[in-house]
């Protein structure tokens, strides 16, 4: 039953009280045709959107089956309307990018009801309209009439008790209207139907009461609801379903309207997502290439470990505390001008660090490793590295002597001859030769830098191999060198190897190098009349394998190769060794018939795959070979005399050098005319002011040798350790700690070493910190893109809230229809959100959609030029949270419209065109 009580409703307009209504008291029947008439703005309307509770009154009552709705909040006029109530509106108010099946299961799906049955529903509402087989057709392939019909199967599929009609012909022609009418009018035989009409003649033909209004006040009604007719309908009221109704549109519907919406807007949409995508792109592709990098150098990590592995020695640079106090700009420019190729310049880094840092003497360290240290490295879990690589600073240039052919003067005449000379004596010959150029000069003191011949192999033929490839021959087999007298030769990546360092061995010959030395004159604009090439003179650049493997070398001990009789002092007490006391020479049978033998067994070169070995082009003696050195060393007279002058020093309280200075004739022939020359032989290099020291001239180089350089020290001066990959590398340093932490330490011989026992030892981890800076410096730069990227994102966020309201008030009529059906104020927002949503769903999945094409492409542009086919790469998990964010943007950008469009009045929304 409804009821409505001096009913008053009052507007306000331009500041006055206009009266729509004034107490107007009427009571309906359960079923019957109730026609409400009158002239314009009598208040017939507004009663009937009261009625339908699309509007509320200002006074008065309204009651429902019995039940005042003066407490009724909003969800209880949503179910109201969704459960009791059907609307049949004279513009149909069908929503235009829904089929006419789904503009009718609307109402159903708001009440919540199964998808099978809102269908079964729906198809049995249009049937009763007679628009059965035509449930796929959109509102605009109606005719006015079958419009007018989909909106009373809509009004009718809920079942409701009540059937609002709002001057439901007004917009048919004569015909058409009465099909309506009739169809009305058959409802009304159940259901409570009460219609809006101008038309009188419509009301009397049709209705089976009248009630007309003017100026808000009722003036008559043809057939008034008795006290009598009251009592009756209390009798027969129904149940009242209470929690069991609800009124709500689910998320799914909201998908659905929405898509169905932009898909009818399909160009704009289009538009807009491309648009929203752009800030999307930008930020993803900056994503896209920091991970690649970052990814490139992770891949490269284990590779580049190879190359770096963790050092400890007797003094170093502590890289960790240096970078820490190195601004931003400083790390940027290091790091910007340490890449080359992709690649990362470790050494250069360093010296960078060097040149850069003006107290960098604040940041050396000195360690003394004792025999303690080296039990505690046995110690280590040998699982946690592939490789230990235990040095004693042996200089073994100056025993390793080879066969070298230099001319000689003869009879008046240039010849040539083979010599047997040091190592050590053939380099300082290769330098004397370019000395004697002066385009060429300034070379000469590089050659001991770039073109080192010995190095200690590592013990571990394993990790070697998974890192190069033997250089075979006609079927032969290779060895891998373990014996005192087998040598290694290491190739470069383009299978090469410095023609210094085989100059240095005897594999050419002074011609052979003298002509190399034109070339690269003549090649780069160096070259003199004096050093052009003969047409038919033909350069050794390449050698067979058979004559690298074919060469030997002989090894002799300290006191074959030094005269300990020819020591003497120099001015300020230092020992020094005068010329004739080194034999750099072996020419004497007597006294160098004690050497060894040694070999070149095999030869490696790195695997395509591998971008940092661990092993420099040279070759490589073995750790037996190594240990040998040591012993004969540590017994030799030259040793002893320096451990005696040492001590000599220490007890005079002058500072102990344990160094030798060196010096030696030699005479060779070059260009026809004899020269002599005087060098000085060691492992490294001081300044020429400093030759007065050793009683060398001034004005030569002076280089030293160290008692490390000629075995006589059993004392590791340096200690590498070569990890698997970072994880193991974690372990070893891990392990490293724990030597400089507070624990006790117990040795596998038993022996405990207590914090105060032991001396802290610091390692150099270079690769872990260059890594690590190089990381940071990428986030930085990634963070200032994505910040400058974002303001993309900022104007896209502004322009789909814009482009959100634009269709809001496209909807507003939308809006108005969903109300009616008993909508909330939640599902209308709901449905714009989701709208937004949606178009940030596709701009997402299409930015990162075109990032993965502009990545594609990155990487094949790069990939030609560089061979580094990884350069951007958008993990899977950040394309999600991108298209996430996008989702979270576009959502924020939707609040204010779908805040606005939920408050919109349902009944302004219904009269909007």
């Amino acid at each position: 039953m409804l009821k409505v009580d001096n009913l008053v409703k009052n507007y306000d307009a331009a500041g006055l009280k206009v009266g729509a209504l004034r107490g107007v008291s009427l009571c309906f029947r359960k079923s019957e045709f109730v026609a409400i008439v009158g002239p314009s703005g009598c208040g017939k309307t507004t009663l009937l959107n009261i009625l339908g509770g699309l509007d509320h009154y200002t006074d008065g009552d309204l009651v429902i089956n019995g039940k005042s709705t003066k407490d009724f909040n909003s969800h209880d006029w949503d179910v109201y309307r969704n459960h009791r109530i059907g609307f049949i509106f004279q513009s149909y108010n069908l929503i235009p990018h829904q089929n006419i099946l789904s503009n009718v299961e609307l109402s159903l799906t708001i009440a919540g009801l199964s998808k099978k049955e809102r269908i079964a529903r729906a198809r049995k509402a249009l049937e009763k309209v007679g628009l059965g087989g035509r449930e796929k057709k959109l509102p605009n392939q109606l005719s006015g009439g079958q419009c007018q019909r989909v909106a009373i199967a809509r009004a009718l599929v809920n079942e409701p008790d009540i059937l609002l009609a709002d001057e439901p012909t007004g917009a048919l022609d004569s015909v058409t209207s009465v099909q309506i009418m009739d169809l009305i009018k058959e409802i009304s035989k159940d259901k409570l139907v009460i219609m809006v009409t101008h038309n009188d003649e419509l009301a009397k033909q049709y209705a089976t009461r009248i009630v007309s209004l003017k100026d808000g006040q009722l003036i008559n009604d043809t057939n008034p609801f008795t006290p009598e007719d009251e009592a009756e309908e209390v009798k027969n009221l129904p149940a009242d379903l209470g929690d069991k109704e609800k009124a709500s549109m689910s998320l799914f519907t909201a998908f659905k309207l929405s898509g169905k919406n932009l898909w009818s807007k399909a160009k704009r949409t289009s538009l807009v997502v491309v648009a929203a995508s752009i800030g999307i792109v930008g930020v993803a592709m900056v994503l896209s290439v920091s991970n690649g990098v970052q990814g490139y150098i992770a891949s490269q990590q284990d590779d580049m470990l190879s190359g770096n592995p963790i050092q400890i020695a007797e003094s170093g640079l502590d890289l960790s505390s240096l970078t820490e106090n190195f601004s931003n700009p400083t790390k940027t420019s290091i790091i910007k001008e340490s890449m080359e190729d992709g690649k990362v310049n470790v050494n250069f880094m360093i010296e960078e660090f060097v040149a850069r840092t003006k107290d960098a003497t604040n940041y050396m360290f000195s360690n003394n490793i004792d025999q303690n240290y080296i039990k505690f490295l046995e110690d280590m879990d040998k699982d946690a590295y592939a490789a230990m690589n235990v040095a004693y600073g042996l200089d073994i240039t100056n025993n390793i002597y080879t066969d070298m052919k230099v001319y000689e003067m003869e009879g008046g005449k240039q010849v040539e001859k083979t010599h047997t000379y040091s190592v050590a004596a053939t380099t300082e010959l290769l330098k004397s030769m370019l000395s004697v150029h002066e385009e060429v000069a300034k070379y000469r003191d590089m050659v001991g830098t770039f073109a080192t011949p010995f190095f200690q192999a590592l013990d571990n033929e394993e990790y070697i191999l998974s890192q190069y490839d033997y250089v075979t021959f006609n079927g032969s087999s290779a060895v891998f060198p373990q014996e005192e007298d087998e040598l290694m030769l290491v190739l470069n990546k383009k299978d090469k190897v410095s023609d210094f360092v085989l100059a240095m061995l005897g594999y050419y010959s002074q011609e052979e190098f003298t002509n190399l030395v034109y070339y690269f004159m003549n090649e780069n604009g160096l070259g003199t009349e004096q050093s052009k090439l003969p047409e038919d003179v033909e350069l050794k650049t390449a050698f067979d394998v058979e004559e690298l493997l074919g060469k030997e070398l002989t090894w002799y001990p300290n006191d074959t190769i030094f005269d300990s009789t020819k020591l003497s002092y120099n001015s300020m007490g230092k020992m020094i060794m005068g010329p004739n006391a080194y034999r750099y020479e072996a020419k004497d049978p007597s006294i160098f018939n004690n050497g060894k033998k040694l070999h070149v067994k095999s030869i490696i070169t790195p695997k395509s795959s591998v971008q940092y070995g661990s092993l420099k082009t040279g070759f490589y003696y073995t750790k037996k070979f190594a240990k040998k050195f040591v012993e004969q060393g540590l017994n030799s007279s030259i040793v002893r005399l320096m451990k005696d002058n040492q001590v000599d020093e220490i007890k005079s309280g002058k500072i102990g050098t344990s160094s030798l200075g060196i010096s030696y004739d030699f005479n060779y022939v070059f260009e026809g005319s004899e020269k002599s020359g005087t060098g000085y032989l060691g492992s490294g290099n001081m300044m020429s002011s400093m030759g007065a020291i050793f009683g060398a001239p001034s004005s030569v180089s002076v280089t030293t040798l160290s008692l490390s350089n000629l075995g006589g020290n059993n004392t590791p001066t340096a200690i590498t350790i070569y990890p698997n990959n970072f994880e193991t590398k974690n372990k070893v340093t891990d392990y490293l700690d724990l030597w400089n932490s507070d624990k006790d330490i117990v040795l596998s011989d038993g022996t405990t070493l207590k914090k105060a026992d032991r001396q802290e030892i610091k390692y150099s981890d270079n690769l872990e910190v260059i890594i690590s800076m190089i990381n940071k410096m990428i986030q930085m730069v990634t963070y200032a893109l994505i910040g400058f990227t974002a303001l993309s994102l900022v104007v896209s966020t502004v322009m789909i809230g814009i482009i959100t309201y634009v269709s809001v008030i496209e909807r507003i009529k939308e809006i108005g229809v969903i109300r009616a059906l008993g909508g909330r104020k939640k599902d209308v927002s709901r449905l714009f959100n989701v709208e937004t949503a949606i178009i940030g769903l596709i701009s997402g999945l299409f930015g990162v959609g075109v990032t993965y094409l502009l990545s594609l492409a990155a990487n094949l542009i790069v990939g030609s030029l560089t061979g580094i086919y990884s350069i951007a790469s958008l993990p899977i998990l950040t394309a999600a949270i991108i298209v996430g964010v996008s989702i979270l943007l576009t959502l924020i950008s939707g609040l204010i419209p779908a805040s606005i469009a939920a408050r919109k009045d349902p009944v302004v929304a219904l009269r909007t065109e």
